[in-house]
């Protein structure tokens, strides 16, 4: 059985639209997969359609230049209206422009194209193509898709309730997922020794052809020393003075290389929320992963994850399902802390509208609202604040605003 995406109905809707398709993301989270399944849906069409790739050589070799790319187009299509699968673009120099020029030619082809997280795709190829392209950024599997694919899609579109009544097999599901993670690959392996396998492959060929190859990282043992570094302490303040003692490299050295890591699409950095830039900390980020799987993986916990372990892990999942629920929107996620040492895990900033979030890893058992959370409503009276648990509901009021206890899966 495949593992439906839930990004493919969005894709499908770009289709006709004259625009590049743009699909980017981690290395093996499955975006050849599903550009093949959209070229087989549109293979049921008039139109022809083609597909690329440039990992291999009998492709490449059509794109040393815009004319043999065309006559190579031209050839296979002619002038009909057809659609064009480019995939792992990031491997052609100067692709930006590349595909800048393709359009602005006005072919009567539909470029449907993906890269993997690189400098060149997340920077170049985005200036080049301004108004020409539609981006989408297509993660390891999501918890959401995780659910629906373990449950043989039998609760599309009801997954909340069947958490709610399944409470137990939601949290085996859970626990699998806080193991194992969401590669494709990963989560179709029946053997732990073989995601295991796969999981190391992923991770050895991120670092061969993303970092070595690609960005050009010469200092390759300190890349992976900080990636180890920030796998063991997911979830917590990145020191990047303590780090560039830590790895023997400049400060301006581990900010690379973090960027690296960030548009490589390994971990998101995630900035302080602050209106009052004397009381709260505004410089220091806190680094969550994109994967669990990976990050246990490089922590050396993959498939072994222990309680002390899992609090953050949770927590990691938790900013995952926060960032696809806002994924559409305008809203910026954060993290608030001052220097008296209040802190919340989460704030969802919609511009008129701020939504804290606290993240315990247990179950409620009563109604208590915690220090941090009282000071950050004090300050900023949110209309709402929510504290994400395991399996409890619970509602309170603290002065105006509405505090309600939800389990993580209402975040689905």
């Amino acid at each position: 059985m495949i593992i439906k995406r839930d990004m493919y109905p969005d894709i499908m809707s770009h289709i006709d639209k004259k625009e590049i398709s743009l699909i980017i993301g981690p290395r093996q989270a499955g975006k050849t997969t599903i550009m093949k399944m959209v070229a087989e849906s549109l293979s049921q069409r008039a139109n022809k359609n083609l597909f690329m790739n440039l990992d291999f050589e009998r492709d490449s070799v059509h794109f040393t230049s815009q004319q043999s790319f065309i006559q190579k187009l031209r050839l296979e299509c002619g002038n009909n209206p057809a659609y064009i699968f480019i995939d792992e673009i990031q491997r052609k120099e100067n692709a930006g422009l590349f595909l800048k020029a393709l359009y602005d030619m006005d072919l009567p082809y539909k470029f449907i194209v993906s890269g993997s997280g690189s400098l060149e795709l997340k920077e170049k190829i985005h200036e080049s193509l301004v108004g020409r392209k539609k981006v989408f950024e297509l993660s390891s599997i999501s918890v959401h898709e995780f659910f629906n694919y373990k449950t043989n899609y039998q609760y599309h579109n009801k997954l909340k309730e069947y958490c709610s009544s399944h409470a137990a097999e939601a949290d085996i599901l859970l626990f699998e997922y806080m193991n194992y993670g969401g590669y494709p690959r990963v989560v179709l392996a029946d053997l732990e020794k073989d995601k295991i396998d796969v999981i190391n492959d992923i991770y050895t060929s991120y670092l061969e052809k993303d970092i070595t190859y690609l960005l050009k990282v010469e200092k390759i043992s300190a890349f992976k020393n900080l990636i180890r570094i920030l796998a063991a302490q997911a979830g917590r303040i990145v020191n990047i003075s303590e780090l560039s003692s830590t790895l023997g490299i400049s400060i301006q050295t581990v900010q690379n290389y973090l960027d690296y890591a960030g548009k490589t699409f390994i971990v998101s950095l995630v900035s302080p929320f602050y209106r009052n830039v004397r009381k709260e900390l505004t410089k220091a980020k806190i680094a969550y992963f994109n994967d669990v799987g990976l990050m246990n993986f490089v922590n050396g916990r993959f498939g072994r994850l222990l309680q002390p372990d899992a609090k953050f892990i949770f927590q990691n999942v938790i900013f995952l399902l926060l960032k696809g629920k806002y994924k559409n929107s305008n809203a910026e996620i954060h993290y608030w802390r001052t220097r008296d040492k209040a802190e919340v895990d989460f704030v969802v900033d919609m511009g008129m509208e701020l939504l804290p979030f606290e993240v315990k890893f247990s179950s409620v058992h009563n109604d208590t609202v915690g220090r941090s959370l009282h000071n950050f409503i004090a300050r900023y009276s949110p209309k709402e604040a929510y504290i994400v648990n395991l399996s409890g509901y619970a509602e309170t009021v603290v002065r105006t605003t509405k505090v309600r206890w939800i389990p993580w899966w209402e975040l689905m």
